[in-house]
């Protein structure tokens, strides 16, 4: 075998080996574009079904708090799907005011305790129901910064009612998961003044929301 055969033969010997080599790099890549797709889809089933348990333990807690407010008597509008609770701003409070009216008062006296009640009336549920948000609201009249103090002030008075009343055992558990937030007229209607925009509503953060969100996360 002369020079330019060995150099054929070892030429020959040097392409197959890249050839093996880049055969190796595509399925190590296709092997990992499989593995990345499958837990794109493990993912996606766990989002779905942390996405059905918030759902159903939303509805028991949404229904138990219909139940409670409709033997009692209490007139408070529940969104069915979120289970965030308005308060009309003229159920509690006086008109450009944001300390509590006496019938403000004796309204959050009914309200409370069976609000509260339904959160710890079993474990699953108070443990479930991380946060509870005091949101105070404005319509769009006025200017924006005063419509927050305003709104803020509100919400706090709220919590401040709350802290004063005599509730059984639970009080200091459900305090502790109390937040406050003014939003002023971030969600009202800029083209009129709605009256329905002032308002107080009561949001629940539930715990299957954070792991919902965290997965979530995830995926994006």
């Amino acid at each position: 075998m002369n020079v330019n055969q060995n150099r054929v033969v070892l030429s020959q010997q040097q392409t197959s080996n890249e050839g093996t080599e880049w055969l190796s790099i595509s399925d190590l890549m296709a092997g990992l574009l499989l593995i990345f797709a499958l837990l794109v889809v493990v993912t996606l089933y766990q989002l779905k079904t942390i996405q059905e348990e918030t759902q159903n333990k939303r509805i028991v807690v949404i229904q138990a708090l219909t139940e409670q407010f409709n033997s009692n008597g209490i007139n408070a509008e529940i969104n069915p799907e979120t289970g965030d609770i308005t308060l009309l701003d003229s159920v509690l409070f006086d008109f450009n005011e944001r300390e509590l009216k006496p019938q403000g008062k004796s309204f959050l006296a009914q309200f409370i305790p069976i609000y509260s009640g339904v959160i710890f009336s079993e474990p699953k549920i108070s443990e479930e129901v991380t946060q509870v948000i005091i949101e105070g609201h404005t319509s769009s009249d006025g200017a924006v910064a005063y419509n927050m103090q305003l709104s803020l002030g509100r919400a706090n008075s709220v919590y401040q009612f709350i802290n004063t009343m005599v509730l059984p055992k639970h009080k200091q558990d459900f305090l502790a998961k109390i937040q406050v937030a003014g939003r002023g007229s971030m969600d009202a209607d800029t083209l009129i003044t709605n009256d329905a925009d002032r308002k107080v509503i009561f949001r629940m953060q539930f715990k299957s929301d954070d792991s919902f969100n965290a997965v979530s996360r995830l995926v994006d």
